[in-house]
């Protein structure tokens, strides 16, 4: 069986998380580690700061807290989305509210986003699925002209860019996710970035279960003590080691999947245009990941098909969201502004392929070959 996800391994993990054992003595958060994952992100990328958490679910928590939302206060954001999307700001009270997707790239529709707003709304929480970039500058401008803040949801989106800037460094705070199914990964983790530095001090208070933590690390109190909200939202410098040996092949580790996406569109681009299956679209200005490849069926029923008869071939391939605004806790916590126009509809059409570092080329061969057999 072809796996849909392995998750990546470059060589050097094990000897990094022996280090920070052995050597650095040192596997709680912060550690030398920690410090050179921030480093390697704040540089790649150009955040002012960058701080690893326990998930990318853990850093939207964080993002939900820096925007001092409170009980009632609205927030925009997709419905095909994963529940930490939404969980992490009504958590703090938010109300949530749903708008549509754009077909061509699963992203949150920018067009309808203003029609969502209203004298609660507070936050804009653009999702860049499949790591491809929602179009940020008309969400930038909203977000500029109604006085509100912006977090992107990056967790698919890290080496990502639009318009050449990294995903997550485009609003107020982005969101990592460094899970075994992404691009680069330390088991659980994630990572929140600071764009803006007034809310980097509070955002290590947070990090720090309330405390002060960091100021007395610099020097700046002579002890530390409760001072705010927060959480224990320090990862582990083990799995900070493990991270980092990733970061250092980063360019190997992208190139690798690009290759690997770039060759399933290739091969089964004669049957999009045979109008069988819909591939993913990269809009200009948009430099993707390769998080993942996906196609579309005709429909819900063709999509069951097609997994039953990929299975039956070796291939494991998986559908993905099923769009908050129709499950219990979305019906509960939010509403859906406007028309479902192709939020549900573009969902149940949905197919993931597999993809990681270092799927062969016989294998991809395998899943295109198992693919043409189904519409053949």
């Amino acid at each position: 069986m072809i796996s849909f996800n392995v998750p990546p391994y470059v060589g050097n993990e094990m000897e990094y998380v022996r280090e920070a054992c052995e050597k650095n003595h040192k596997i709680c958060g912060d550690g030398p580690f920690s410090k050179k994952c921030h480093e390697w992100l704040e540089q790649r990328f150009g955040t002012p700061k960058s701080l690893l958490t326990t998930s990318g679910t853990a850093a939207l928590e964080m993002a939900a807290i820096l925007c001092d939302l409170k009980p009632g206060d609205e927030v925009i954001l997709p419905s095909f989305t994963f529940s930490s999307t939404a969980t992490a700001f009504q958590m703090v009270g938010a109300r949530l509210v749903f708008v549509d997707i754009r077909p061509d790239t699963m992203n949150i529709d920018e067009s309808k986003i203003e029609a969502a707003i209203t004298d609660r709304t507070r936050v804009i929480v653009p999702v860049h699925y499949a790591g491809v970039a929602c179009e940020m500058d008309t969400i930038m401008d909203i977000a500029r002209r109604h006085g509100l803040l912006v977090v992107e949801d990056a967790a698919q989106g890290v080496m990502s860019t639009y318009k050449g800037r990294a995903l997550g460094t485009i609003g107020t705070f982005g969101c990592y996710s460094f899970h075994e199914t992404k691009n680069y990964s330390m088991g659980e983790g994630g990572a929140i970035l600071v764009n803006d530095p007034a809310y980097i001090e509070r955002a290590e208070i947070i990090r720090e279960k309330g405390t002060n933590r960091q100021r007395f690390f610099r020097h700046q109190v002579d002890k530390y003590t409760w001072v705010d909200r927060g959480g224990s939202y320090l990862q582990s410098d083990m799995n900070a080691a493990y991270l980092y040996a990733q970061l250092e092949h980063a360019d190997q580790i992208n190139e690798n999947r690009l290759a690997s996406w770039n060759d399933y569109s290739t091969q089964l681009e004669p049957l999009a245009r045979e109008g069988r299956i819909v591939l993913p679209t990269i809009p200009e200005g948009c430099v993707h990941n390769a998080h993942m490849f996906y196609l579309k069926a005709r429909d819900l029923e063709e999509r069951t098909a097609l997994i039953a008869h990929l299975r039956d071939c070796g291939v494991q391939a998986v559908f993905h969201y099923v769009p908050l605004h129709s499950s219990p806790a979305g019906r509960k916590f939010g509403r859906f502004c406007g028309e479902d126009v192709y939020t549900t509809r573009e969902s149940d059409r949905l197919l993931r392929l597999p993809m990681y570092y270092g799927l062969t080329e016989h294998d991809r061969a395998q899943v295109v070959a198992a693919v043409r057999g189904f519409y053949a």
